[in-house]
């Protein structure tokens, strides 16, 4: 096996370890922003949850079913914009993701890799577009 076979087995070992063993998973209390998606293509649930401070996400968590990669990725990204400014998570892309999650899932997979973006940049929109509102 090449050095390249080594790397991709080791992502993979930690999209497997984060799936199995996710983080920062659970229903958040008092989340100031939360939005819930799914791909009805394959049955991918997710539900992102974030508290806000200063215009950075405080913490963040998910639940969620689904496939390993759709559940890692959620874990990962997690773990990734704690301490994010909110504008730099949403304008995340799908090149931002697929580095968290440090594999090439293909293009059947890429949706899997994306619903924990797709879902939590929803979720800050909402939550950005409300605080707007209550300031009028």
């Amino acid at each position: 096996m090449d050095q390249t076979g080594t790397i991709e087995d080791l992502y993979r070992e930690e999209i497997m370890d984060h799936y199995q063993n996710p983080r920062n998973f659970g229903k958040m209390e008092d989340a100031d922003a939360s939005y819930h998606d799914y791909n009805p293509v394959c049955g991918d649930e997710v539900e992102m949850q974030a508290k806000m401070e200063s215009g950075t996400v405080k913490e963040a968590m998910f639940t969620g079913k689904g496939c390993a990669i759709s559940q890692a990725a959620a874990s990962m990204l997690t773990e990734e914009i704690t301490g994010k400014n909110i504008k730099a998570v949403i304008a995340m892309t799908k090149d931002d993701m697929l580095k968290i999650v440090r594999i090439n899932p293909g293009p059947v997979r890429i949706k899997c890799a994306m619903l924990a973006l797709r879902a939590l940049q929803k979720g800050i929109i909402q939550y950005e577009a409300n605080k707007t509102k209550a300031a009028k």
